[in-house]
């Protein structure tokens, strides 16, 4: 099964797309991870837009997204995290593969801004908490695990969130336009249990 997950910042679908993942047994294919996890020359050319700041050509982000899903562990499916974002997007996508759920996990911008805003993680060990949400530190400026200083991603405050959410609304929902009989909508403000409990059921 070939699924990709859906939902604005903060709602939590790296998440639900990894539980799912180890419960189909098919690989998670985040877009983050895979630039980061780029060697060689591939990496080189990915470093030579985002140290200047620039956004992929999506022409990369799909060669790099063909190479990934060629791999022997995604012959029975996978499921896509962070691609397609726009009409463009999928519109390669279908070039190189065809997908079969969609799966929208749907918060309100006020919650996204709240989950988002809290959001700190370790400067040593980068382990993840959340200030106003969970999971909490026990002390705000220290990590639990490695007594590490917890800091603040710079684009994890409130207007760059709503900057982010307003493109996300352009352009990423018309995505579910387009792919209206296959996408199915959870309730993202529940527990991580409920969520992953929801969506087992519809697939």
């Amino acid at each position: 099964m070939k699924i990709i997950f859906i939902g604005p910042q903060g709602s939590g679908k790296g998440t639900q797309a990894s539980l799912l993942a180890k419960k189909l047994n098919i690989p998670h294919i985040s877009t983050g991870d895979l630039l980061r996890n780029a060697k060689g020359q591939l990496k080189q050319e990915i470093d030579s837009y985002i140290n200047k700041g620039d956004l992929l050509p999506d022409e990369l982000m799909l060669k790099i997204l063909k190479q990934r899903i060629s791999e022997s562990d995604c012959k029975k499916g996978f499921i896509l995290d962070g691609f397609p974002r726009n009409l463009k997007q999928v519109e390669l996508l279908n070039s190189i593969t065809d997908i079969d759920k969609i799966i929208l996990i749907h918060i309100s911008d006020k919650e996204a801004i709240k989950r988002i805003s809290g959001r700190v993680n370790c400067e040593k060990c980068k382990a993840n908490y959340n200030l106003l949400t969970s999971p909490k530190p026990k002390n705000p400026k220290i990590c639990d695990k490695c007594g590490g200083r917890l800091i603040q991603r710079a684009d994890d405050n409130e207007q760059a969130v709503k900057k982010r959410l307003s493109i996300y609304h352009k352009e990423t929902e018309p995505i579910l336009d387009y792919y209206e009989d296959k996408f199915l909508t959870i309730n993202g403000e529940q527990s991580i249990d409920e969520i992953k409990e929801d969506i087992n059921e519809l697939i």
